[in-house]
């Protein structure tokens, strides 16, 4: 039998039905086709090219619906599928492959792992317990355990939706559930992640808390109920129940800014805390209340501005009452 078949001949051989053969070509040493089984099986170096997307496997069956239609190809024994736009190569690996010819989706299931290369360097790497791509969208979905790692960046959620252009760039990621993103020594974890690739906006939903290490090792810690990173510019912002640790300093408010310094060392580094509404900020057994507070790392200070209050704990020598002696 020859290796190359194309969809047409097959279906003329195993149903005498004609259909489009340009949308899909499978390469086999060999192919069955039972009628009540509804399945056209195909084994011996499968592969199938959809449009861009091409299918590499040991074995695969199609689905053959009311004898006529095709509707899923399923590949086994860890196949792999990929698709070529300009200078991008995306990859996909897993247990098994189920391809939509209908949908044009790709769905992988059992340790699955997507590449995305430019040129011959891998900028994207996703792994999960199962993941989905559209062809025709460019939406991938992962569930089960995702862990994606984007240049510098490392994520690590449940689940995680990303979506990419014609030229396969990213443009939105969405992680959701124990959700995590990493960056050289800086971290924040939320319930859910939004990342806008066209605003370098990085945004964090629920129970969110953020780490970030300065020079010197000092860590500031960030919690809050909401925050806004925007890598362009640097600035974080937060609201709802917003609290901040740096060394002794312990501030909270509703809302806060935080900008980088401008000096060449400070640059991209926070350094700048402004807390808008009553605010407080304590160091050791002094609080203060204020309606602005400003914090700032280097060099260590505050400033607090609007109907200040202070509120110093623990005074004196232990006695219960304090008096001026007369």
């Amino acid at each position: 039998m020859k290796k190359f078949f194309t969809l047409i001949f097959t279906l003329l051989l195993v149903t005498g039905v004609v259909v489009k053969a340009s949308d899909l070509v499978i390469e086999s040493k060999n192919q069955n086709y039972v009628e009540s089984d509804q399945k056209i099986k195909f084994e011996g170096d499968v592969k199938v090219t959809i449009d861009e997307m091409k299918v590499v496997g040991d074995s695969a069956d199609v689905n053959v619906v009311n004898g006529e239609k095709l509707d899923t190809a399923t590949f086994y024994n860890k196949p792999y599928a990929f698709e070529i736009k300009k200078n991008k190569k995306r990859e996909v690996k897993a247990n098994i492959l189920k391809v939509s010819l209908i949908n044009k989706t790709v769905r992988a299931e059992g340790d699955t792992q997507s590449i995305v290369f430019e040129g011959k360097t891998p900028i994207v790497v996703i792994n999960a317990n199962s993941q989905e791509y559209n062809t025709k969208t460019g939406v991938m979905t992962a569930h089960g355990t995702v862990t994606m790692l984007y240049k510098e960046i490392e994520t690590f959620s449940n689940d995680a939706e990303i979506t990419t252009d014609k030229n396969g760039d990213l443009k939105r990621l969405v992680l959701t559930g124990n959700a995590r993103v990493k960056q050289e020594n800086n971290e924040s974890f939320a319930d859910k992640f939004v990342y806008e690739a066209a605003s370098g906006n990085l945004t964090a939903y629920g129970n969110t808390t953020s780490n970030a290490v300065m020079d010197d090792g000092a860590k500031l810690v960030l919690k809050s109920n909401y925050q806004e990173y925007n890598q362009n510019r640097s600035v974080f912002n937060a609201s709802g129940n917003v609290r901040i640790w740096y060394q002794d300093y312990y501030a909270a408010g509703p809302k806060v800014s935080i900008y980088p310094g401008t000096s060449a060392a400070r640059k991209n580094k926070p350094n700048e805390v402004y807390f808008i509404g009553r605010s407080s900020i304590t160091q050791g057994v002094r609080t203060i209340y204020a309606d602005k507070i400003k914090m700032t790392m280097k060099p260590k200070s505050f400033d607090a501005q609007g109907n200040t209050r202070t509120v110093i704990k623990n005074i004196g020598s232990g006695d219960d009452n304090m008096s001026l002696g007369l």
